[in-house]
């Protein structure tokens, strides 16, 4: 079962970015979970989200990307809009906002206005394709940055089209993750003395072309193949992969050291029939017989013939599952909150443990609390025009 969301009184669990201020511009996907990311770490973060909401269509009580938040409702596009944005951007270290490039400067909340009204400001600006080149002002989706990177088509079977591994290798991976760092990076140089703030430029085909780093050493080095299913760790390789089981689930295999392989073929049975691994030429004959071996039993049997050996096998569980697996229960890797069980904050600090302090923040509910908090009496105030 999911562990209890421990620590979460501020006085109890501290944070390492406690006094960190963040203004969140409201939107979807990537920016929304790199301040999530940011208010788990203990950051103060206040989503200014716009009347009518955003197009994700999602109970804003269950979206977790907004826990640990607060939310104030603006208009941008009233008179008084910008101006509420900038006494909040005055008083904060670092601003996300996701916007197609110019969409800011023209609401009033760009770099130059933000960095004018304060310098040591970081400005964290999240999309697909980055603030210039032939496409920034293009729309587009994870699959669309991946397809682009390369890293799309190397993932799936050979003989199949590439797999879509749901959102997360490009918005979360290759966009909020390498915003988090930027961010991060920049404040760290703005503390100093002599530091200013500045725009983090965060792309996700950036990241997930960074993401493919090692990959493209081995690809300059002979050792991958630029083609999907044919290479060691896409698949390709009969001891790093998936294998169905004889109810219709799934247990993963990653047995690639000389060691690991060893015990993973005595213990599935196979140690004396295998094809030779190091014969390429049978690696399909190898597939294969690994294959026919795991159908012989449930995912559960094999789970227990693997449980307490160093062959690199696990069982593929689904979402549901997970939270109740032995050991991920007893890290409290996913915590319950607000009565939704969830992923805990990660990593994890010794003295300056994250926490998950409060649950999705529902748009417009703080704007008093935040107004007094940060002294910005006009957060509050109506439009005049």
């Amino acid at each position: 079962m999911a562990g209890t969301a421990a620590g979460t009184d501020d006085r109890i669990a501290r944070g390492p970015l406690t006094g960190v201020r963040v203004v969140e511009l409201a939107g979807i996907g990537p920016g929304p979970f790199a301040a999530m990311c940011l208010a788990d770490l203990g950051a103060d973060v206040v989503r200014v989200d716009r009347p009518g909401g955003t197009a994700l269509a999602v109970d804003p009580a269950k979206d977790l990307t907004n826990r640990g938040k607060r939310s104030v409702l603006v208009n941008l596009k009233d008179l008084q809009g910008p101006e509420r944005v900038l006494d909040l951007v005055e008083r904060a270290d670092i601003l996300i906002e996701g916007y197609r490039p110019g969409v800011a400067e023209r609401l009033g909340v760009g770099p130059d206005a933000c960095l004018a009204r304060n310098p040591k400001l970081v400005y964290g600006r999240m999309t697909g394709w980055g603030q210039d080149g032939p496409l920034a002002q293009r729309a587009g989706h994870d699959i669309s940055y991946l397809a682009l990177t390369g890293t799309l088509g190397m993932i799936g079977r050979a003989d199949e089209p590439p797999t879509v591994p749901a959102n997360l290798v490009g918005d979360y991976a290759g966009g909020s993750l390498y915003l988090v760092i930027g961010v991060l990076a920049a404040l760290q140089h703005a503390r100093t003395p002599q530091g200013t703030g500045q725009v983090v430029d965060a792309a996700i085909v950036d990241g997930a072309s960074h993401l493919a780093t090692m990959l493209h050493g081995m690809l300059a080095a002979g050792g991958w193949q630029d083609r999907r299913g044919a290479n060691l760790l896409d698949g390709g390789c009969p001891f790093y992969g998936t294998y169905a089981t004889s109810d219709g689930q799934y247990m993963a295999v990653g047995a690639l050291e000389p060691q690991f392989y060893a015990e993973f073929t005595g213990l599935l049975g196979i140690a004396e029939t295998a094809p030779d691994r190091g014969d390429l030429a049978r690696w399909g004959d190898l597939r294969d017989t690994i294959a026919a071996r795991f159908k012989e039993r449930t995912r559960e049997e094999w789970t227990e013939v693997f449980a307490a050996s160093d062959a690199c096998v696990a069982p593929v569980l689904s979402m549901r599952e997970a939270p109740r697996h032995p050991h991920l229960a007893a890290r409290a890797t996913y915590v319950e909150h607000g009565g939704v069980t969830q992923p805990a904050p990660a990593p994890r600090f010794s003295a300056t443990p994250g926490a998950i302090r409060r649950g999705p923040a529902l748009p417009g509910a703080d704007t008093a609390e935040v107004a007094a908090d940060w002294d910005v009496p006009n957060l509050t105030k109506g439009d005049t025009d």
